[in-house]
């Protein structure tokens, strides 16, 4: 009997290569698999139901799986495809205003996102020769800030403090403080309560701050490894748009909920723990995030990347492993003190304990001269206030003058939440301050002083502050004039 011929596959017919493998075990949310001979670690693979999952390593023939959701559906038996992917996700502009989750889906009911192209989750941080000088100051809106602690756009800046002590609340201000100002905004939130980022939520619609915002949620109900993609999500995004040669803000709430799951996952890997039970490459797995950050050369679109990551303390303590590790990571610190919290300072930046190594390089020339005792007065104002608790006897004309001048300071810097100041409106303050003219004021007059003034000298003289914001700098005669805003002002208010 002659044989049937073959039949030829038709020319619209895909092919699928793919390495089949089977689930060996399940430790909650660490999958061992066999089969995978040719499996490299940080490829995606994919269970056989369609939930994801990320190479960790090798424990013999068998493959360390971290399951990217809920591994409720993963038995033994199960297969396991690897296709050879690199772990890549979906990123574009059609990301603005939406929210996603760690592996970019969309998770606010707004449909299907539109992606630009595929990008490499882990990409490498950018070479010294791609990079630039930093040189433009990136305006969180909060006055100790942008005075005394400047952040530079490309810089790593970490905000550090006990819980509850308004950190989140400034790196939220530094957000809404973009509007209009041509910068995109990544917000993760890393391990957090639902109801949390609800309220962020809400506040970003309130304030018109999602058009240029993107939020990427791994909260605490979501899966470990979720919760550990994160961050590398958010960075991955970011560079999307900084090779654009835009400006981009990253802020990474917290990095202390993602050191405690990576050290979960690897407890759960038999990785041998180390110093507070954390594994021993935790340093490089948040170095490797943060060097992400950067300003590009002209070559390459001149676009940055700005970090701010959070982190919590307990007591104030400073010393632990994962607080020191980032403090050694980062281009500088703000530390936010429980003492002064209590005291009813806001933000409670604590500027003996905080610097920034290299923010006061972009920082605007008239910001920079109007601010450079800012520091210096505020720490002696401190001091001396502590002293004088403890005298019994009168003080000396200066001091009363310094005290009064520290007082002024310290109404200056106290700051309302959710209402960033821009930088004209801080040059305007911090100049009536270093003349005076702020003294022995009561604090709700210099909080209406810094709330009318902008507006005040924008009547008064609109050429000159104009000027001020396009030079971003300020000579004797410009000074001048400003002070003789300043008086008028005050001038009218007795009138």
């Amino acid at each position: 009997m002659p044989s049937m011929p073959a039949k030829e596959a038709s020319p619209g017919a895909k092919f699928e290569v793919r390495e089949v493998g089977r689930v060996s075990s399940v430790k909650q949310f660490i999958v061992l698999a066999t089969g995978l001979s040719s499996c490299i670690n940080g490829q995606m693979v994919e269970f056989q139901r369609g939930t994801k999952g990320f190479v960790m390593g090798f424990m013999g023939e068998k493959t360390q799986i971290l399951v990217l959701g809920s591994p409720r559906g993963i038995r033994s038996g199960d297969e396991v495809y690897n296709r050879g992917e690199s772990f890549l996700l979906p990123t574009g502009n059609g990301f603005m205003g939406r929210v996603v989750n760690a592996l970019c889906e969309p998770q606010d009911g707004l449909g299907p996102i539109r992606a630009d192209e595929m990008r490499n989750v882990f990409q490498e941080a950018p070479a010294v020769l791609d990079r630039e000088q930093l040189s433009q100051t990136m305006e969180t809106g909060t006055l100790a800030l942008d005075a005394g602690i400047p952040i530079a756009r490309g810089q790593r800046q970490l905000i550090i403090g006990d819980r509850g002590t308004g950190k989140t609340t400034v790196a939220l201000d530094a957000i809404l403080n973009q509007k209009g100002k041509d910068v995109v905004c990544i917000y993760c939130c890393i391990g957090k309560p639902y109801s949390s980022i609800l309220k962020i939520l809400s506040l970003l619609h309130e304030k018109e701050a999602m058009p240029y915002t993107i939020v990427l949620s791994a909260v605490a109900s979501t899966s470990p490894g979720e919760q550990f993609m994160a961050p590398y999500a958010a960075a991955m995004l970011g560079e999307h748009f900084m090779h654009q040669g835009k400006d981009v803000l990253v802020v990474f709430d917290d990095l202390t909920k993602h050191a405690w799951v990576y050290r979960q996952i690897s407890l759960l890997l038999e990785r041998p723990p180390g110093r507070e039970a954390y594994p021993g490459d935790i340093f490089y797995i948040h170095s490797q995030l943060l060097e992400r950050a950067a300003r590009l050369t002209k070559e390459l679109k001149g676009g940055s990347m700005t970090f701010l990551p959070i982190i919590e303390i307990l007591q104030g303590d400073v010393t632990g492993y994962i607080p020191t590790n980032l403090i050694s990571i980062t281009d500088g610190q703000v530390y936010f003190s429980t003492g002064l919290f209590n005291k009813g300072i806001r933000p409670p930046i604590d500027f003996g304990l905080s610097v920034s190594r290299i923010g006061n390089k972009g920082q605007w020339p008239a910001m920079k001269d109007a601010s450079k005792m800012l520091r210096l007065e505020y720490l002696q104002y401190q001091e001396l206030l502590q002293m004088t608790q403890l005298r019994s006897g009168g003080l000396s004309k200066d001091s009363e003058q310094r005290l009064r001048r520290g007082e002024a300071l310290s109404y200056l810097l106290t700051q309302y939440k959710n209402r960033p100041i821009s930088v004209p409106e801080q040059i305007f303050c911090l100049i009536a301050l270093s003349h005076g003219l702020l003294d022995g004021l009561s604090a709700e007059e210099v909080q209406q002083y810094r709330g009318k003034i902008q507006a005040f000298a924008e009547a008064a003289d609109p050429p000159l502050l104009q000027e001020l914001i396009e030079t971003k700098k300020i000579n004797e005669v410009s000074k001048e004039k400003f002070l003789k805003i300043i008086r008028s002002y005050f001038q009218a208010k007795v009138e």
